[in-house]
């Protein structure tokens, strides 16, 4: 059954259940909407399902900045107060005000 509602919103802080980093949400995909092959590189073991909720972050850990792509159901809200220090972060969103970060534009 599909989930029809994404748990995070844009600007929200979040950290990864399993694996040492934290992110800024910038886009949300109802479903999985990524290639085959990433999902194919995926452990099956630890392979997430589909059907849910996929969230684009501007990602830190403690070695460096990227962008990642991360089910639901590997996501917690990150309620340290602690900002993220992503070089991108200014390019989408103001500065980090109660937790999350406001988006610079509006959208439709």
């Amino acid at each position: 059954m599909m989930k029809s509602r994404a748990k995070y919103h844009l600007g929200q802080v979040v950290r990864h259940r399993k694996l040492s980093f934290r992110g800024v949400v910038f886009d949300v995909d109802a479903i999985f909407s990524n290639t085959d092959e990433w999902y194919a590189a995926i452990p099956e073991d630890v392979r997430p399902n589909k059907d849910q909720p996929f969230y684009h972050l501007l990602a830190e850990n403690d070695q460096s900045y990227y962008v990642a792509y991360v089910s639901e159901q590997n996501l917690v809200a990150d309620y340290s107060g602690v900002p993220i220090d992503h070089p991108d972060l200014s390019d989408l969103f103001g500065p980090f005000c109660d937790g999350s970060y406001p988006l610079h534009f509006q959208l439709n």
